[in-house]
């Protein structure tokens, strides 16, 4: 989840299902990508923000993570026979003023929400549950 001080989240809407909002996900490239790189490289691929560029510890591994099933229509995604997915949960804080470049190939339109809305917008319920365990904490 990519959030600002205020307590506002970042969604982007998916480019290829029409009304899907989300923080940005992906994959690791390899079986052993370290989890903060894949994190800070899925973060730069999607919304332009370069990690590296912010303060120390502003990218922070939640230490969460859960198995869920991959929904049918996405399975294509994945190699032949994997219906479920091991997510991790990170948490990102950036400048209130932070530029967002869109990859277009993937995502048409992001917004910055107030959290609990956010959470709500989430297509995926354990994206939803990421944002209010992240910022409901620190409230």
């Amino acid at each position: 989840m990519i959030y600002q001080s205020n307590g506002e989240v970042l969604l982007i809407e998916r480019a290829d299902k029409a009304n899907f909002w989300q923080s940005v996900t992906g994959s690791v490239d390899a079986i052993d990508e370290d989890l903060s790189l894949a994190a800070a490289r899925e973060v730069l691929e999607e919304t332009g923000i370069d990690v590296q560029s912010l303060p120390a510890h502003s990218l922070r591994d939640m230490h969460h993570q859960i198995e869920y099933e991959i929904y049918p229509q996405w399975r294509h995604r994945y190699a032949s026979g994997v219906t479920s997915n091991t997510e991790h949960w990170f948490s990102l804080l950036v400048p209130d003023d932070i530029q967002i470049t869109l990859a277009p190939r993937e995502h048409v339109a992001y917004q910055w929400l107030p959290y609990p809305e956010a959470a709500s917008k989430c297509f995926s319920r354990s994206n939803g549950e990421a944002i209010l365990q992240l910022l409901s904490a620190s409230k």
